[in-house]
């Protein structure tokens, strides 16, 4: 790599002109937007909605998704404090080279980002002795491997829990955890087609490699007795569990709000009222002129379904809140928990985070690929999950 590029990949702040057309468009988008919404809907009536919404959502669903999480970090705590993490992580690390054409300790940044989230990627790379298995080319593919699984234990908990589906549900969202794995080996491998012609295939991230400690043979744990180390994992975990479940909060209530004002309509009477829920419906539009591509792939049962998907670009807490109020209206079913689940955990709102994770590794300049990459893997998620459920289906 050139001097020029490390020193690019560097910088993190840039100056730009105070007035630009970059803010000519984003007062434009932003209050456009807002005066389209308003003229529809009527500007008190808009704004009422988006408040009551959001306030909804924070009752009803960020403080339910974050019991999920408290429940779910404890277990992961406890897993990862006696050992049964290290015995999955033993049991899987010989996939990993024919799977993904990476080195057994790779599985730790699935396990890590499915018990935990996307981030949860950077504090293993961030580590001399665990990059000292991987060659330069492996590293930043990291990023997409570890993204496919973000959440993942939270979103399956989550779905499982999903009132209203009468059959097939636990067959759904263990699909699309199988989608997810679909979508992460396209996403790293395609992602690993960049990285080679960037770094080539020959040099290692660490030039000197410490045998001395295997991060697969060896783990660490709390001191203490055997009690202690219980009650600390369990708590701890939980706790991890709460700043995760308030972390989704900025995106449930902004990402959901905006989405679901564009996918309801207005009230049953036909009027906007400035209640909860209210909307322009516009995706379901979107919908319907695309379902000829989105029912082969996807198999959604109603166009309002592509809701979903979309806001998981984003947030997947945001996402998985959308589709209670789906499931109960019969506008989604065991077929779209399915492909929900699968894209849900593989994109995992990785377009607010890749661009960070990438630049923490110091790889700035493959972002957009590792983007692209992305995307094309949480494609291949839905798909797969789709057309397996439906085998499945035909075949119990």
């Amino acid at each position: 790599m050139t001097q020029k590029k490390q020193e690019n990949q560097e910088v993190r702040y840039v100056l730009k002109k105070a007035v630009s057309i970059e803010g000519m468009i984003c007062l434009i988008v932003t209050f456009g937007g807002l005066f389209l919404l308003g003229r529809k809907m009527g500007v008190a009536n808009m704004f009422n909605t988006m408040l009551n919404t959001s306030y909804d959502l924070l009752m009803g669903t960020v403080f339910y998704i974050m019991a999920i999480a408290v429940i779910a970090g404890a277990f992961a705590g406890v897993l990862t404090e006696f050992g049964g993490l290290a015995i999955i992580n033993k049991l899987l690390s010989r996939l990993m080279k024919p799977l993904y054409d990476l080195p057994g300790a790779s599985i730790m940044s699935v396990l890590t980002t499915y018990f935990s989230d996307n981030p949860a990627i950077l504090t293993l790379c961030d580590d001399k002795r665990f990059r000292q298995y991987f060659k330069k080319y492996q590293l930043p593919a990291l990023t997409n491997l570890g993204t496919a699984f973000g959440m993942g234990l939270m979103i399956t908990v989550f779905m499982i829990g999903v009132p209203g589906v009468e059959k097939h549900l636990g067959i759904a969202v263990v699909i699309g955890n199988v989608g997810a794995i679909i979508g992460s080996i396209v996403s790293t491998k395609l992602m690993m087609h960049y990285t080679k012609k960037y770094y080539g295939t020959e040099a290692w991230c660490e030039e000197v490699i410490d045998e001395s400690i295997d991060l697969i043979n060896y783990r660490e744990v709390r001191t203490g007795s055997f009690g202690e180390r219980f009650m600390n994992a369990l708590l701890e975990g939980g706790h991890s569990g709460v700043g995760m479940g308030m972390a989704i909060i900025p995106g449930v209530l902004i990402i959901c709000t905006f989405v679901l004002m564009l996918t309801n309509g207005p009230s049953a009477s036909g009027i906007y009222t400035g209640a909860a829920y209210e909307g322009v419906g516009i995706l379901p539009i979107i919908g319907e002129k695309l379902n000829f591509l989105l029912q082969p792939l996807f198999g959604f049962s109603s166009p309002e379904a592509i809701a979903v998907p979309i806001t998981s670009l984003g947030a997947a807490g945001a996402a998985i809140g959308l589709i209670p109020n789906l499931v109960s209206e019969g506008l989604a079913n065991a077929n779209d928990i399915a492909v929900f689940t699968a894209m849900c955990m593989c994109w995992s709102g990785y377009l607010s985070t890749h661009t960070a994770m990438m630049d923490s590794l110091k790889c700035r300049v493959l972002t957009g690929k590792a983007i692209f990459a992305h995307t094309v893997g949480g494609i291949f998620a839905g798909i797969a999950a789709n057309w397996i459920f439906k085998l499945i289906i035909l075949l119990v």
